[in-house]
C-alpha cells in the first residue's frame, strides 16, 4: 500500500476553513496528523481532551531564563488546528506539531547578534499571540504575509482578489473559502493558488539565507518537511498535514516538483542554537484574539466567527444563522433598554439577505448584518453598534484549561486562593468594593495587593465614593499576559506569601532613598506580609539614622503617617512604625531651620511644599508632643532672619491657622515683611507664601487686607511692574468666587460690604460640649 500525504492549507481562526477541514479529515481518515505548531508542546496535546477544557485557550512557551521571549499559540473552537487536534484525539490518532521548535527560534533571538534589536522587540514578543508562529505582525490568513518580511509582498492574495473583481483580499477569502458550503476540492484549489503565487514571488524576490526573514521561513519549512519524512519513515500510510495556506506548496511533494533533498534540509537545520523551553496551556480571551489588541495573527470579530462555527455545527441554513445572530443583537439592545422588536429582527434579516444578494454573496456576512442592524434596529444611529461590537462581535469569552495542566507552584497557589476567596478570573472588567471590616474582603484585599507587589496587575485600585476608610474599590480584569507575569514571579517563591515576602526583601536591600523604603512599607502592610516587616523596618531605621538630608526625611513621613492613621481599619501591626516616625519627626524638627537657610527661589518653592506636606502629616498624627515641637519649629522659621519669604510667610500662615498666632500678630508680621527695608521681591514672596491655598483670609480680616493694601499703594511704578507677575501668580491660584469678592471689596472702598459684630454674649462652655463629637466625625478622636 503506497503512502499518501495530503496538505490542508488553512486560514488560522477561519470557521469556514475549520468546517471544511473537519469534513475532509472525516473523508480521508488519516492515521497521523501533523499540525503547524511548536513541537515542545507535543507531550501536552492530550491534555485538551479533558472535559473541563473550553477554548479559547493558548499554548504558552517560554524560556525560563528569558521570560521576555515568551510566545503564545492561541486556539479558538473555530480554529482549524484546534479541530484537527480534536479529530485526532477522538479517533486515537497520533497528533504532532511540526514547526521549527521554539527552542531554536528563541535561541536565535537571544544570541548576542540579536541583542541590539531585543530592546525594541521584547514588548511586542511578550504581548503577541503567534498562532501562525510569525512573531512579526501578520494577518489572520497565513497566505497573507508579514508586513515586515521581504520574503513575500504585503498581500499576495490581492493579486488573485483583483483578478476576481474584488477590491479586498479579505473579502475574496471570506466569499471563496469561509462562506463555502462544501469542501469539494477546496484544499486542492488553495494549494494550486498558493503554488502559483509563490512561484511568481520567488522569481521576483528569490529567497536568500542572508536575509533574516527569508532564512527563518526556510528553516521553518525545512523542519516541517523533516517531520513529514519522519512520519513516512515510521510507516504511516495516510498522513494529513495542516498548515498555513502560504506554506502548503513548500510541504507538497509531486512528480513535477519533489521535495528538496533531505541532506539539503539537514544542512539548513544543522548547528542551530538551542535554549530550554517550557510549554503549558493557559486561558485565552476573544478580546486578545481580536486584532484591535495588537495580536498580529488575530481576527477582528472572534464573537462573530464563533457564531458562524456554531451555526455550521448545527447545520443551520444561512437564513437561520442570520436570524440567530440578529436575535442575539435584539436581546442585547433590549437588555440596555433599547427598542428591538421581533418584527424589526425579521425586517433586518430580509435587508441583510437583500444586501448579500446585491453583492453576489452566498450568505449575509457581518458587514451586511451590521448595516441592517444600524438601519432597522438602531434607526440609523451608529452608537449602539459600539456596544454590539464589544459584547457580541468581539465578546468577552475566556477559556478554561485542564486541571492537570503543568503549572508552576505559584500558579497552583494562586488558583487555590482564587477559589478560596471566590474571585474568579474573568476577561471582562468587573468593579468590586471591599469592606475591610469583613474577614473575607480583607483577605481578598491582601491577595490583590500581594499580586500587585509582584507586578501581576489583575486588580487595579480605584477611588471609592463616600468617606469611609474601611472601603476599597478594585477594577478586576484577567489578561492572558498575566500568565507570563505569574511565571516570572515564580522565581521569588512557590506561594504568593513567600514570593511577595522575598520580593520585599530584595527591594529593601536595593533601595537607595528613604522614601523608596516608606513606599515599600506602605505596600507591604497593605499586602499583610508580617515576615518582611522586621527586615524592612531595620533597613528603614538604618537609613533614617544615616540620612542627613532633611528633605528625604520629610518626604518619607506622609507614607508612614498614613500607615499609622489607618492601621485599625486594615488590622495591621504598625507598632514598629511608631518608633521610626518619632525619630523622623525629632530629626526634622532639629534640622529643618538649618536646611531652610540660603535657598534660591526654586529650592525655596520645593521646601515650602515639603513643609506643607510635613505639616499636614503631623496634624494627622494627632500627637500632642509632636504638634508642640512642630509649632516651635514654625515659630523659629517665622523669626529666622534672612529666610526666604516663601518659607517665612507660609510658616506664619500655618501658625495663624492653628491658633498659635493671633490675627493682630499675623498682621504685624505682614507689615514688617512689607516694610520698605525689605526688597520688593522678598516681600512679594512672603505674601505668596502667606496667602497660598486660600484668599479667604484677606476677605474676612480687614487688618491683613489694610496692611497689604497700604503696601501696594506705596510701591513705585518700577517696583510695581517688577512685582506684578509675582502677585498675579499668587492671586490667580485663588478660586474665581474669592477673586470676585476681592474685587467687590476694592470697589466698596476696602471694607467688607457685610460686617459681623462680635457677639459679647458668646457661650464658650456650651460650644465646647460639641467638640468631642466634631472630632469623632472628622477622625481626630483618640
Amino acid at each position: 500500500m503506497s503512502q499518501t500525504t495530503t496538505i490542508f492549507g488553512i486560514r488560522h481562526h477561519g470557521p469556514g476553513s475549520a468546517r471544511s477541514l473537519v469534513r475532509s479529515l472525516q473523508a480521508l481518515n488519516p492515521d497521523i496528523l501533523l499540525i503547524e505548531g511548536p513541537p515542545e508542546a507535543n507531550n501536552i496535546i492530550s491534555l485538551v481532551a479533558d472535559e473541563i477544557t473550553s477554548p479559547p485557550i493558548a499554548l504558552l512557551l517560554y524560556p525560563p531564563d528569558h521570560l521576555q521571549q515568551a510566545v503564545y499559540y492561541p486556539f479558538a473552537a473555530f480554529s482549524p488546528e484546534w479541530q484537527a487536534i480534536q479529530h485526532g484525539l477522538k479517533n486515537n490518532l497520533p497528533v504532532r506539531f511540526m514547526d521549527l521548535p521554539q527552542a531554536h527560534q528563541m535561541a536565535e533571538r537571544i544570541t548576542p547578534e540579536a541583542n541590539t534589536n531585543e530592546a525594541n522587540t521584547n514588548k511586542a514578543n511578550t504581548n503577541k499571540a503567534n498562532t501562525n508562529n510569525d512573531e512579526e505582525p501578520s494577518s489572520d490568513n497565513d497566505a497573507e504575509p508579514s508586513p515586515h518580511s521581504s520574503h513575500r509582498p504585503l498581500d499576495p492574495l490581492s493579486l488573485i482578489a483583483t483578478a476576481a473583481g474584488y477590491t479586498d483580499s479579505e473579502r475574496w477569502w471570506e466569499h471563496m473559502v469561509e462562506q463555502r458550503q462544501d469542501n469539494t476540492e477546496l484544499f486542492a484549489a488553495i494549494l494550486e493558488a498558493m503554488s502559483a503565487l509563490r512561484s511568481d514571488q520567488e522569481q521576483t524576490h528569490p529567497p536568500t539565507l542572508n536575509n533574516p526573514a527569508h532564512r527563518r521561513e526556510m528553516l521553518r519549512e525545512a523542519h516541517m518537511r523533516q517531520t513529514i519524512r519522519q512520519a513516512q519513515k515510521e510507516g504511516f500510510q495516510t498522513i494529513a498535514v495542516v498548515c498555513g495556506a502560504w506554506h502548503s506548496p513548500a510541504l507538497h511533494a509531486s512528480v513535477s516538483k519533489p521535495f528538496p533533498k533531505q541532506k539539503e534540509d539537514n544542512a539548513l537545520l544543522k548547528g542551530l542554537p538551542k535554549v530550554k523551553v517550557n510549554a503549558t496551556w493557559i486561558p485565552w480571551t476573544y478580546a486578545r484574539l481580536s486584532n484591535q489588541n495588537g495580536y498580529g495573527a488575530g481576527i477582528s470579530s472572534p464573537g462573530w466567527y464563533a457564531h458562524l462555527w456554531e451555526s455550521s455545527r448545527t447545520d443551520k441554513s444561512t437564513t437561520e444563522s442570520a436570524i440567530s445572530w440578529l436575535t442575539r443583537v435584539a436581546r442585547l439592545l433590549r437588555k440596555e433598554d433599547l427598542a428591538a422588536s421581533s418584527a424589526s429582527v425579521i425586517e433586518a434579516v430580509r435587508l441583510a439577505e437583500a444586501l448579500a444578494a446585491l453583492r453576489d454573496s452566498a450568505m449575509p456576512g457581518l458587514e451586511e448584518l451590521n448595516e441592517a442592524t444600524q438601519t432597522v434596529l438602531c434607526f440609523g444611529d451608529d452608537t449602539p453598534l459600539k456596544l454590539i461590537h464589544q459584547q457580541l462581535i468581539v465578546s468577552d469569552r475566556i477559556g478554561t484549561v485542564p486541571s492537570n495542566t503543568p503549572l508552576i507552584p505559584l500558579q497552583q497557589n494562586l488558583q487555590q486562593q482564587q477559589k478560596k476567596y471566590r474571585l474568579k478570573p474573568e476577561a471582562s472588567e468587573k468593579l468590586i468594593t471591599l469592606d475591610l471590616r469583613k474577614e473575607l474582603d480583607l483577605a481578598r484585599s491582601h491577595l490583590l495587593h500581594r499580586l500587585r507587589l509582584l507586578g501581576i496587575d489583575w486588580g487595579i485600585p480605584k477611588t471609592t465614593s463616600g468617606k469611609g476608610t474601611f472601603k476599597e474599590a478594585w477594577r478586576l480584569c484577567w489578561e492572558p499576559e498575566l500568565s507570563v507575569a505569574i511565571v516570572e514571579a515564580g522565581r521569588w517563591g512557590n506561594t504568593l506569601m513567600d514570593a511577595a515576602t522575598a520580593y520585599v526583601y530584595s527591594k529593601a536591600n536595593e533601595a537607595n532613598q528613604l522614601n523608596e523604603l516608606t513606599h515599600l512599607l506602605d505596600r507591604l502592610l497593605l499586602a499583610d506580609l508580617p515576615g518582611a516587616i522586621a527586615h524592612l523596618m531595620q533597613q528603614l531605621q538604618n537609613m533614617a539614622t544615616l540620612d542627613s538630608d532633611v528633605t528625604h526625611l520629610m518626604a518619607a513621613l506622609p507614607s508612614l503617617v498614613n500607615i499609622l492613621r489607618y492601621r485599625d481599619v486594615r488590622q495591621t501591626d504598625s507598632s514598629a512604625v511608631i518608633e521610626v516616625v518619632d525619630g523622623i519627626v525629632a530629626r526634622v524638627c532639629i534640622g529643618l531651620p538649618g536646611a531652610c537657610a540660603s535657598l534660591d527661589d526654586e529650592a525655596a518653592s520645593g521646601m515650602m511644599d515639603a513643609i506643607a506636606q510635613t505639616h499636614s502629616a503631623i496634624k494627622r498624627l494627632n500627637n500632642t508632643e509632636h504638634s508642640q515641637h512642630w509649632s516651635a519649629v514654625l515659630q523659629q522659621l517665622c523669626d529666622q532672619q534672612t529666610l526666604h519669604g516663601l518659607i517665612s510667610g507660609r510658616s506664619c500662615r500655618f501658625l495663624l491657622d492653628e491658633g498659635t498666632l493671633t490675627t493682630d500678630e499675623a498682621a504685624r508680621r505682614l507689615s514688617l515683611a512689607l516694610s520698605l527695608a525689605n526688597e520688593p521681591t522678598q516681600a512679594a514672596a512672603w505674601v505668596e507664601g502667606f496667602l497660598r491655598g486660600s484668599g479667604l483670609l484677606l476677605l474676612h480680616d480687614d487688618n491683613i487686607w489694610n496692611v497689604l493694601d497700604s503696601w501696594m499703594v506705596t510701591l513705585s511704578d518700577d517696583a510695581f511692574t517688577i512685582l506684578l507677575p509675582l502677585l498675579r501668580r499668587t492671586f490667580s491660584n485663588f478660586p474665581a468666587p474669592e477673586r470676585r469678592q476681592m474685587g467687590e471689596k476694592v470697589r466698596a472702598g476696602g471694607t467688607s460690604e457685610q460686617t459681623t459684630e462680635k457677639n459679647s454674649h458668646f457661650d464658650h462652655a456650651r460650644a465646647e460640649t460639641s467638640l468631642p463629637l466634631i472630632k469623632q466625625l472628622i477622625g481626630l478622636a483618640q
